[in-house]
């Protein structure tokens, strides 16, 4: 990674990037060898990555060719604009962000037990707080739909917050946030530390 000031090592800040991203993006190749990248909603769980799907498709039918896939996920959090910089230079426009991007292997699950339990674990994390019905094996969308499992090989991750800039110039950006308070300013403050 380039800027390394800005790479997340630990797990544990990884997985709170997963489990705060509700949308993610799986990519596979087609028949023709070019990307192909769908949004879906997931969950991270028992260190994979899962997300549900009808039986027959496209990115189905791309993993079964070849198994290998990206996948990725962004928060995105405070946009810097131009009243910001002194000059109002473009050059100096920025978007702050946490993202994980993974390379790994796909397969559609098969055990009907892991199944359950990763839909499950998907409607928790997108209803949590709600109370509903546990996915069960009798359910007719259970049997309509189908559970693919990423396994990661590699994960990186980032978060764009500021580090390595001055404190001086983290100080005026959470200052101008607070002022400005834009949807997104003051989760960034708090993201930043400040």
């Amino acid at each position: 990674m380039k800027r390394k000031a800005c790479e997340v090592t630990d797990p544990e800040k990884i997985e709170k990037i997963l489990s705060k991203a509700t949308i993610g993006h799986m990519a596979t190749t087609d028949l023709d060898g070019y990307p192909y990248i769908t949004p879906v909603n997931f969950v991270s769980y028992q260190g994979n990555i899962y997300f549900h799907c009808a039986l027959t498709g496209e990115k189905l039918d791309n993993i079964t060719r070849n198994a290998k896939v990206g996948f990725q996920v962004d928060i995105p959090l405070a946009y810097l604009d131009s009243q910001f910089s002194n000059d109002g230079s473009p050059c100096k426009l920025h978007q702050f962000y946490h993202c994980v991007v993974i390379r790994g292997t796909a397969r559609v699950v098969d055990d009907t037990q892991l199944k359950i339990d990763a839909l499950n674990a998907l409607v928790e994390k997108h209803e949590a707080g709600r109370s509903l019905k546990k996915v069960h094996e009798g359910m007719p969308e259970y049997k309509t739909c189908a559970v693919v499992e990423i396994h990661p090989e590699r994960i990186s991750a980032k978060s764009d917050l500021a580090q390595g800039k001055p404190e001086n110039v983290r100080t005026a950006l959470a200052e101008y946030f607070k002022k400005r308070n834009w949807p997104k300013d003051m989760e960034t403050i708090k993201e930043m530390g400040m």
